[in-house]
């Protein structure tokens, strides 16, 4: 082999390992800034080394991207310049348009387009390995990149753009989490992906929003006699009842069952052995924000709360597993007792009580009918009608419509209801 050939051979060599130099510069730069921050976090936290690498190199950005552009940049225009003097060596003196078009079409094919593409795909598997040689490479390259870093950020800061400002990690917000959520279907399992969603709704959910109703109440006028006390608590389906004098606005304490066997076969059972196995009431109001509420109930050790308006009057009740209800959503005990105020028809149609929540009937039938106002079936249309509909009146729910079937003492008892 004569001089020229194997200067030749010297020149393709070094033009090859420059190309996959800037290969491994582009590479590099796509996956590090395609790495998922919050798994990167979770894998660093659990003692991954490549991830931990990863971090600390994406913790000054500015720094991480000066590298590996100073690198990438200087092995392209070396490369650049070995390929001229290829393109002399092999064509004499060939055209500078045809030299800079191939030269183009090998750096974008190989250096560029190819491995950013593999880059973008498995981040992971090029970044953690890669982020051995950048740490390397940064630390002998620090002074050429302080010095680019220190003229870049001099003219970013003319232009109002402060680095240290936009450094700071930016926070998930509610509903961009939702969408996170929402786009991880294929690996969440469905019920689990419907419990993270219901945790996110506790932040626009108020108590008003699942509380029992005062009509619905089951509790025990305190001013009636022992025999009428003795049969609320014996046919009540709850285990925690309220005690009231006179009216449910004048709410006394709460019961638990659980303690009547205290008192229930003594001999001189009196009103004041029953307070006595009482508790204290809680009272709360009825905006309050769920997932406050929920705190509260863990800070007091409570499981039940009276809600009461502005006025002092009580609205309904609200408990601790109707909270919990909010968020497991189907798994929840109360989902029977949910599905006997629904029933199917055979033409697809639904009859439903009046009295059903309407975030039960959503959460039930899968529909989005409004939760904004009222809170039972029967108080959305009468709102909607602003009257004591007559049956067999027909009501438009924009995606659903109603029929009424049954109304008695003022009240829709049952209405039909189908999608559009």
């Amino acid at each position: 082999m004569n001089p020229d050939e194997t200067s030749l051979l010297i020149l393709l060599t070094s033009f090859v390992i420059l190309i996959l130099a800037s290969a491994y510069f582009s590479s590099s730069e796509t996956s590090m800034m395609s790495l998922n921050k919050y798994r990167l976090n979770h894998l660093s936290r659990t003692g991954h080394s490549g991830a931990r690498r990863a971090k600390k190199l994406l913790e000054t950005p500015d720094k991480l991207i000066g590298v590996i552009l100073i690198g990438n940049n200087f092995v392209n225009f070396l490369a650049a310049s070995i390929a001229t003097s290829i393109a002399l060596k092999v064509f004499g003196n060939p055209s500078p348009l045809i030299t800079a078009l191939i030269l183009t079409m090998v750096v974008l094919i190989f250096a560029e387009v190819t491995p950013k593409t593999i880059a973008a795909l498995h981040p992971e598997k090029v970044a953690y390995p890669s982020s051995h040689v950048l740490r390397i490479l940064l630390t002998i390259l620090y002074p050429a990149v302080y010095l680019v870093n220190t003229i870049s950020n001099a003219l970013l800061s003319v232009l109002g753009i402060s680095v240290k400002e936009n450094r700071e990690e930016t926070q998930l917000s509610p509903e961009e989490l939702r969408t996170v959520v929402n786009e991880s279907t294929e690996r969440i399992p469905r019920q689990r992906h419907g419990m993270l969603l219901n945790v996110l709704d506790l932040e626009t959910v108020t108590v008003n929003d699942i509380m029992v109703p005062r009509n619905d109440i089951t509790g025990i006028d305190i001013e009636d006699d022992l025999e009428q006390i003795l049969q609320v608590m014996s046919n009540s389906q709850h285990t925690r009842i309220p005690i009231y004098k006179g009216n449910l606005d004048n709410v006394v304490a709460i019961l638990h069952l659980r303690n009547a066997s205290k008192f229930i076969n003594m001999a001189n059972l009196s009103k004041s052995a029953i307070l006595q196995e009482a508790m204290d009431p809680y009272f709360i109001p009825e905006f309050a924000a769920l997932h406050t509420q929920l705190l509260r109930f863990q800070e007091k050790k409570m499981r039940i709360a009276i809600v009461v308006d502005e006025y002092g009057a009580t609205k309904g009740i609200a408990t601790l597993e109707d909270i919990l209800e909010e968020i497991v959503g189907e798994f929840t005990t109360d989902l029977a007792s949910i599905g006997e105020e629904i029933h199917a028809q055979d033409d697809g149609k639904y009859l439903i009580d009046g009295t059903a929540s309407i975030r039960d009937i959503n959460r039930v039938l899968g529909w989005d009918l409004d939760t904004d106002g009222a809170k039972t079936l029967n108080g959305l249309l009468t709102e909607i009608l602003e009257t004591i509909p007559d049956s067999s009146v027909g009501i438009n729910l924009g995606k659903y419509l109603a029929e009424i079937i049954h109304t008695k003492d003022n009240v829709i008892r049952t209405a039909k209801i189908w999608e559009r």
